[in-house]
């Protein structure tokens, strides 16, 4: 009978009902929107590996190291692969069609990352074209590439037009992997830089060093740095994941800020609820008083204002969080320059009930505590 009557109260006010809801909807679904932000923003350091290591001028990454540094490197106990790379960031077509590009020492570079899947004859077909270049998924499918496609990139870094030749397009190992870069031979971007800015020629932005113990991270580090000490050009080596935050860091702001008003959207659906919850349990203070006259507890009553409250808001969180899957799909079409890596995870979902749940349990507490206190002769009196 409690079920029965907390259905019937629910849409007993269907406007204010379905305006509920609907506001409901709206902020499970700002809330998955939100939280998915944050997640995306920190997908490159999430999905960093242990075993990565990435060695950069002390200075800045402005600054580069010279190539003769990854053979003393290779030579450091611990270290299984190394490979080169600059970052490239062209232009292809127009500004807006922003992705990363890397110049990179192949096959190594691939080695070192095995999420990257690429078929065993696009790669030796990438190693005998010195103007190949290999795509992730999402850009070739993005700009309609296919194996064979010529590609111009406008240099900005490195001035000029520069043609690759799609010879590979490599999947992602799972879902968080991303596939928005472009690789292409870093002796071809050297070969170049010889004939147009000679100085700038032998160097590289970063090394990337594989090491075969992740619990040998810091020691093997910090033997990279101390083998360059007292050098031209000393170096900083961390972790992958310490090098992604780095970028992360410099927004850590905006990630707090967002943060915030993911939880602020929680505390004004909150008001939202129970102002809903304390406008039905006035309105309905003879119906408790009767209830109680006929012999039901007093806590009948408070478990039927807590049901409809927990019931309207469980309601409106299914259906949010239902609507939150295509509009983050279509959300990342839309952004997906910015966040390659845009889904909603399990653990936001999780939050998005447990926001849901909590709304209801704190709308309901007050109504629910005068309802039960109520006194028979105060309610009745009420209906006059």
């Amino acid at each position: 009978m409690l079920f029965r009557l907390i259905l019937k109260n629910i849409f007993r006010a269907r406007l204010r009902s379905a305006l509920t809801l609907l506001g409901l909807v709206i902020a499970v679904i700002a809330f998955g929107l939100l939280r998915t932000v944050v997640d995306a923003w920190y997908a490159g350091s999430d999905a960093a590996s242990a075993n990565r290591l990435i060695t950069r001028n002390a200075i800045s990454l402005t600054f580069t190291l010279p190539t003769y540094y990854r053979e003393r490197v290779k030579g450091i106990d611990g270290v299984q692969k190394i490979s080169m790379s600059n970052w490239f960031g062209g232009i292809y077509q127009e500004p807006k069609n922003f992705f990363p590009q890397f110049a990179v020492t192949l096959p190594s570079h691939f080695e070192i990352y095995p999420e990257y899947v690429l078929p065993p004859e696009q790669m030796e077909a990438m190693l005998r074209d010195r103007t190949g270049t290999i795509v992730g998924r999402a850009i070739a499918d993005q700009y309609g590439w296919k194996l064979g496609d010529r590609i111009p990139i406008q240099g900005t870094i490195y001035p000029g037009t520069w043609e690759f030749t799609v010879r590979g397009i490599y999947e992602g190992r799972d879902e968080g992997t991303l596939t928005r870069q472009l690789y292409f031979h870093w002796d071809y971007l050297n070969e170049r830089l010889k004939q147009s800015f000679p100085r700038a020629a032998d160097r590289t932005g970063v090394l990337v060093v594989a090491i075969n113990d992740a619990q040998r991270s810091a020691e093997i580090s910090q033997t990279i740095d101390a083998e360059f000490k007292n050098s031209l050009a000393e170096t900083l080596t961390e972790t992958e994941k310490a090098f992604q935050l780095g970028f992360v860091a410099q927004s850590e702001a905006i990630i707090a800020a967002i943060r915030v008003v993911s939880f602020v959207v929680i505390i004004i659906i909150l008001a939202v609820v129970a102002n809903t919850m304390a406008m039905a349990a006035r309105e309905r203070t003879s119906e408790y008083a009767t209830l109680k006259a006929l012999g039901f507890p007093p806590s009948f009553v408070s478990q039927l204002v807590l049901g409809e409250s927990l019931a309207i808001t469980l309601l409106g969180g299914i259906l949010g969080v239902l609507l939150s899957i295509p509009v983050a799909g279509a959300f990342k079409g839309l952004v997906g320059a910015i966040f390659p890596v845009f889904r909603i995870s399990e653990a936001t979902f999780a939050w998005q009930f447990a926001a849901m749940v909590i709304v209801g349990l704190l709308a309901a507490i007050v109504p629910a505590v005068r309802s039960a206190r109520i006194k028979i002769v105060d309610g009745l009196r009420h209906v006059a």
